[in-house]
């Protein structure tokens, strides 16, 4: 059977309103701002305020926050009264024993990093975080904590930023 002139003349027409009518919308960095109320971010320094200190892990972390920020949105980053605002501190910064052997020694160490973020929108009310975020890795006890650390904060610093980045930015 043969299909009729005007079926075929309509098939066009009926492709493109199925097209016109469909739209698929998705973000690949799950960022949830709108660029047209939202144009700065102002991040502060996030200063070392736990007992013990790894004075290089503040850069590490300021460093891969405004890294991540900047890789995945659209906002101008600027030193203060932006629309948005990031500042905190980091308040914990631990070693702790976690898989005992039998000989009553750790065979395993885990390091945690805690991150205070308070997070300011100025553009609409009731959008601000003020939360504690933690993360951790752990490492075998019979490494040297100097030999490891760097790797360990890093990783960290990657995870935590991810889960700062959900909670404000990616709106999730």
């Amino acid at each position: 059977m043969k299909p009729s002139l005007s079926l075929l003349r309509l098939l066009p027409l009926v492709a493109l309103l199925v097209l016109c009518g469909c739209r698929i919308s998705y973000k690949l960095n799950g960022a949830a701002i709108d660029y047209n109320v939202y144009k700065t971010i102002s991040v502060s320094q996030f200063p070392i305020r736990a007992a013990l200190v790894y004075p290089p892990l503040q850069q590490t972390f300021e460093n891969e926050l405004l890294d991540y920020i900047t890789r995945n949105t659209r906002l101008r980053t600027i030193d203060s009264g932006g629309d948005l605002q990031m500042e905190g501190e980091i308040t914990g910064y631990s070693l702790s024993p976690q898989a005992v052997t039998e000989n009553a020694y750790a065979s395993r160490t885990r390091l945690t990093i805690q991150v205070r973020v308070k997070y300011t929108d100025n553009k609409q009310e009731g959008k601000d975080i003020d939360q504690t975020f933690s993360a951790y890795r752990d490492f075998d006890s019979s490494e040297m904590l100097t030999d490891v650390q760097d790797q360990l904060c890093n990783e960290i610093s990657k995870e935590l930023v991810d889960l700062i980045f959900n909670a404000t930015l990616g709106d999730w």
